[in-house]
C-alpha cells in the first residue's frame, strides 16, 4: 500500500537511538523513552497561503529529523510504526555528521 499525506502533514519513521550509553551501560527497554528523531518517509504538496496557492514544504522525502516528544499521530502501515505530523511539529532537520551517525 502506499499512502500520501495531505496538506503540510508528513509521514515519520522513527529512527532507534544507541542502547547502551557512552560508559557501557545498556539501557532495558523498559527505561528507554521513545526516540525524538526520525527519517521523512513521505510528504504532503504544502500548505495552502491565504491567496490559495500552494507553499511547498521545506522538508523531503529521506530528511533526518528532530520532532517534540509527543508530536505526531502514531498509526501502522504495512506493519511499519509511523508517525504523521504537520511539518510545524518538526523542531529542525539534521545534516551532517549528526544525521549520518544516526543512520549507522
Amino acid at each position: 500500500m502506499k499512502f500520501r499525506p495531505l496538506h503540510d502533514r508528513v509521514v515519520v519513521r522513527r529512527v532507534e537511538e544507541d542502547t547502551k550509553t557512552a560508559g557501557g551501560i545498556i539501557i532495558p527497554d523498559t527505561a528507554k523513552e521513545k526516540p525524538m528523531q526520525g527519517e521523512i518517509v513521505a510528504v504532503g504538496p504544502g500548505a495552502r497561503d491565504e491567496n490559495g496557492k500552494v507553499q511547498p514544504l521545506e522538508v523531503k522525502a529521506g530528511d533526518r529529523v528532530l520532532f517534540g516528544k509527543w508530536s505526531g499521530t502514531e498509526v501502522k502501515i504495512d506493519g511499519q510504526d509511523l508517525l504523521i505530523m504537520k511539518e510545524s511539529d518538526i523542531l529542525g532537520i539534521l545534516e551532517g555528521k549528526a544525521a549520518t551517525k544516526a543512520a549507522a
